[in-house]
């Protein structure tokens, strides 16, 4: 066994940094199933990404947005409106979006700035991560029109090639659910118009 003595706690945790040490043993450890717990990932990040000071996810996203969208614009070869808007459906404006980007009425972006961890792990998986699945179905409950959705996962920390991933979504590819889940919208709507109703009369 190795000893490492630590002159400060900031050099301390330092040195813990892409271990797996006693207390981040139960995020690594897998049970059942075949997925990949966050601390796997968060250690592939502390390894090949600059860290920055902890900051705000809301704070981040906000700052990042827009930097992250022209590198998607970069990608894609798409121009993105990013004027600050809200879409809301003709039938109901109780079920609404707001975009990140759009080019018309049927190309939209979103633009993701997570963890360096959650980075990753999107990355990894070659998957949306679950938490923005409805998100992305409402771009396309929200406007019939759009055809296509590039929701993007950016981070400047990352090396240069892993800075910016993304995923094309096709209308055709989630229709099924799109009309799943606008019709639980609107019946949960309409619970919500009757309670209102009986409060306020």
């Amino acid at each position: 066994m190795k000893i490492k003595k630590f002159e400060t706690k900031e050099d301390w945790l330092d040195g813990r940094k892409s271990k797996i040490t006693g207390s981040r043993l139960k995020d690594i450890v897998v049970k059942r199933g075949t997925g990949e717990k966050i601390a796997y990932y968060e250690i592939i990040a502390e390894r090949i990404c600059t860290l920055e000071e902890e900051e705000n996810p809301m704070d981040r996203g906000t700052r990042l947005e827009q930097e992250g969208i022209e590198k998607l614009q970069d990608a894609t070869g798409k121009e993105f409106d990013t004027s600050l808007v809200l879409w809301e459906r003709e039938d109901n404006n109780a079920i609404a979006i707001s975009p990140d980007g759009f080019n018309g009425s049927t190309i939209a972006a979103e633009i993701k700035c997570l963890s360096s961890a959650k980075h990753i792990e999107s990355y990894l998986t070659k998957k949306i991560p679950e938490e923005y699945t409805f998100q992305k179905l409402q771009y396309f409950i929200v406007n019939e029109e759009l055809e296509t959705l590039y929701f993007g996962f950016y981070d400047p920390r990352m090396p240069k090639k892993l800075e910016l991933h993304y995923f094309v979504i096709e209308r055709k590819d989630v229709q099924e659910d799109v009309d799943m889940y606008l019709a639980y919208q609107k019946e949960k709507l309409e619970k919500i118009e009757e309670i209102i109703t009986e409060l306020t009369f």
